[in-house]
């Protein structure tokens, strides 16, 4: 595979992306920081189509990203391969509005393939391919120019590696029959939804401190601000105030902007800063949640009896047997609270109960909790009988 130098040219990027567009497939990797600002400061991008690699500084003055971007989100023909892709997709999302597609993660395909839950990159390049990574630059900042040799021999890796881990993966996937297993998996990692929220949708993602509408409509609009005010000063959203701090503002709202001070999170400067001013007017004008805004109560799950409970904890036996049987990860399959609510009686909605996931594992878990599968103990060995004809 040939290894290019640094591009920092839009001329040379242009180039390796027009080799690039005939590919099947590119792996995409990226390297950020993210720490002390609310949107992530994109400072490398790496990708390779397995027959060429090459490093992009997005920091470079001049260069022009757009060849690259339009791969990554307008060309639907090549497959853009990522491991554990959420935040670099995030990345792509913020700089295009789009997300790149159609999408392939190796870290969801392993889980699928015996390689264990949420298997990391330096373990899944061991198992597949037998390499052991350098992980000395790993913490690195990579925002600091220049980047040295050891730094860029690191982050080439992960998509050279990549390049040769996918078709091995698409291989097993194709050969096992799983590969549609995967298609729901992807399309919710790659749903744009995922990465786009209004500063007013913001407070739908924190712990409700109370279901009253005048606590809601002031959390509502706190957290607008808040989200504002990070965008605006592009500072991760704790620094501005944290959850459990809004929470309790919403909850208690003071009267007067000295009693800020009072409010645990918030120093005394809140008490006459101008920061501290907008959000006392927000406040102020906050509204109490209209009803049709009110979130939905959240569905009551069934009490567990002694009994069902001893029920989810044989689901979850049955779980980790049928798993190890069929070489996948458990969590792809199904979560502890599913199987406590079909232990629980419940049989609509149940994702195990549906597709692929019925004929791997729900359809046993069903017929355990009905009584046509049980366990027993054979020549010292834990068994499955089966009473009568299953479903």
């Amino acid at each position: 595979m040939k290894i290019h130098d640094l591009i920092t040219e839009s001329a040379s990027l242009k180039d390796l992306i027009s080799r690039m567009e005939t590919a099947e497939f590119v792996c995409v990797d990226t390297e950020f920081m993210r720490e002390n600002t609310y949107w992530p400061e994109l400072c490398l991008i790496q990708i390779s189509d397995g027959k060429e690699a090459a490093a992009i500084d997005p920091l470079a003055d001049g260069i022009d990203l757009d060849p690259l971007l339009d791969l990554l989100v307008e060309n639907r023909e090549i497959v853009k391969v990522f491991h554990a892709g959420g935040q670099d997709l995030e990345i792509f999302y913020n700089l295009t509005g789009k997300t790149p597609f159609p999408l392939f993660d190796t870290q969801i395909a392993s889980m699928a393939l015996g390689y264990g839950e949420q298997v990391g990159y330096a373990n899944l390049v061991s198992a597949v391919l037998g390499h052991q990574l350098d992980k000395g630059a790993r913490f690195t900042d990579w925002s600091r120019r220049p980047l040295d040799k050891r730094q860029l021999d690191y982050a080439i890796a992960d998509v050279t590696h990549l390049a040769e881990i996918f078709p091995t993966l698409l291989d097993k996937l194709v050969s096992t029959g799983r590969g549609a297993w995967l298609d729901e998996e992807m399309a919710r990692l790659a749903d744009p939804s995922t990465f786009a929220f209004a500063p007013e949708d913001a407070w739908k993602r924190m712990k409700l401190p109370s279901r009253k509408p005048e606590v809601l409509g002031r959390l509502k609009a706190l957290a607008a601000w808040r989200e504002k005010e990070a965008r605006g000063k592009n500072l991760p959203r704790g620094r501005i105030v944290k959850d459990d701090t809004l929470g309790e503002l919403a909850n208690h709202p003071p009267k007067r902007q000295e009693d800020l001070v009072k409010i645990r999170g918030l120093s005394r400067g809140w008490r006459d800063n101008d920061i501290g001013a907008r959000l006392m007017d927000t406040l102020k004008d906050a509204e109490p949640l209209p009803k049709d805004e009110m979130p939905a109560k959240p569905p009551r799950r069934p009490g567990l009896t002694k009994e069902a409970s001893l029920v989810s904890d044989l689901l979850k036996l049955l779980l980790k047997i049928r798993a190890k049987e069929s070489g996948v990860a458990p969590r792809l399959i199904t979560r502890a609270g599913d199987l406590e609510l079909l232990a629980a009686g419940v049989r609509e909605d149940l994702d195990i109960l549906q597709g692929w996931r019925f004929e791997e594992f729900g359809r046993d878990a069903l017929d355990l909790v009905e009584g046509r599968l049980a366990f027993a103990i054979e020549d010292g060995k834990l068994a499955m009988t089966r009473r009568g004809d299953s479903k």
